[in-house]
């Protein structure tokens, strides 16, 4: 197998690793009932995926430096494959949060690898595509992992895409032992060398934006079947299609987002990703009382906080380009947390509000992270943000 041929495999992999996370966002009713909890309790198995892979990620990475990353990537999918038999064999809703936390963990560490194997393996000159490939599997995986894990579990059980995540990532390990060679570790970086660029004050209110943005984001995102069941009680069946429309509305986003970024500036399409997103929000808080209306807002939603995440990545490195790798680190751990956070405010808000609050407060959410934009922009010295 030649090494084009590998770095698609990781993308394949990356897919439904990916699925893993995502996937329970579908089906997040199906599995409060089996489970005997609410809908918003479930809701926090999203949260501790997140924390498990934000948190968790960086202390596995330094605890396993000195490994070859092909053995690091075997762990990954060990700790990935555990966390799955977890999920399908252990008890009670607590085990399960348990289950999805070494999810999270064997998630993190299998993407930062897989990132730094698909760079290495890539020919000269050709690492950012390779490692575009790898991004590309794993946000494929909330296009279709969404949608995939709701008919499932409308057909079958939930735990059915358990089992088939579970079964290919066994199939990965071997694979992953034929195909990718032996390659050196890059090395021990400390946990206190890799926050330490957080004392530059203009990155660090910028990874705020991020994590604001992904609060606002998984409110909705994590009880959006519950939502759409709300406004569609007798259309249940049709829940799967805006499911799966949203997720091609994310890649639209995030083609566009770049497409902008380039004839606008960063700084004009992140402020017009954050007011599109406010907008949007806001209008689905009013309630039209027309499905067909909703379903486009939140089409409109989706596009806007797509438009943000690669065009966000940009600009963080364009505020510390000599410490590019340590920046986007950091800001997928900021996403992370914004996932966990998010999830566990929207949970709230379902259990003493009501399902239908989730849009408002994410538009709070949002409106904050506009707030640190405009402000990081006005700190900023000129041309400190890029704006081309």
């Amino acid at each position: 197998m030649n090494n084009t041929w590998k770095i698609y495999m990781l993308t394949l992999i990356s897919f439904f690793v990916g699925t893993s996370q995502f996937g329970i966002v579908g089906m997040l009713d199906k599995i409060a009932d089996s489970v005997g909890v609410s809908v918003p309790t479930a809701g926090q198995l999203v949260t501790v995926f997140a924390l498990g892979n934000a948190i968790g990620t960086p202390f596995v990475m330094v605890a396993t430096a000195k490994m070859s990353q092909r053995k690091q990537l075997l762990l990954a999918l060990s700790i990935i494959l555990l966390g799955i038999i977890s999920t399908l064999v252990l008890p009670g809703f607590g085990l399960l949060m348990a289950s999805r936390v070494l999810l999270g963990v064997g998630t993190g560490v299998f993407v930062v690898t897989a990132y730094a194997i698909a760079a290495k393996l890539a020919a000269p000159g050709k690492q950012g595509g390779a490692m575009a490939n790898v991004a590309m599997g794993f946000s494929s995986s909330l296009v279709f992992g969404v949608p995939i894990g709701r008919v499932i579990a409308e057909s079958y059980d939930w735990k059915m895409i358990f089992w088939i995540i579970g079964i290919l990532s066994l199939i990965a390990v071997f694979v992953v032992v034929r195909t990718i060679p032996e390659m050196e570790g890059e090395g021990v970086i400390s946990l206190s060398n890799r926050f330490a660029i957080l004392k530059n004050p203009l990155l660090a209110v910028t990874l705020c934006v991020t994590f604001f943005v992904f609060i606002g984001f998984s409110i909705v995102d994590t009880y959006i079947t519950p939502y759409l069941t709300a406004i569609m009680p007798t259309a249940k069946h049709e829940i799967s299609v805006i499911l799966f429309a949203m997720g091609i509305a994310s890649v639209i986003g995030s083609k566009f987002g770049g497409l902008l970024a380039d004839r606008i500036g960063t700084f004009r399409t992140l402020i017009s990703s954050l007011i599109i997103q406010v907008l949007a929000l806001g209008l689905l808080s009013l309630g039209s009382g027309w499905i067909i209306v909703t379903v486009m807002l939140l089409m409109v939603w989706v596009v806007a906080c797509w438009m943000f995440g690669p065009t966000q990545n940009f600009n963080l490195v364009s505020l510390v380009p000599e410490a590019s790798g340590i920046v986007l680190s950091l800001n997928s751990s900021f996403v992370q947390l914004g996932f966990a956070a998010g999830a566990g405010i929207g949970g709230i808000a379902v259990g003493s509000i009501s399902i239908m609050a989730i849009t408002w407060i994410s538009a709070l959410s949002v409106v904050c992270a506009a707030v640190l934009f405009i402000f990081t922009r006005s700190f900023s010295q000129a041309g400190q943000l890029i704006d081309r």
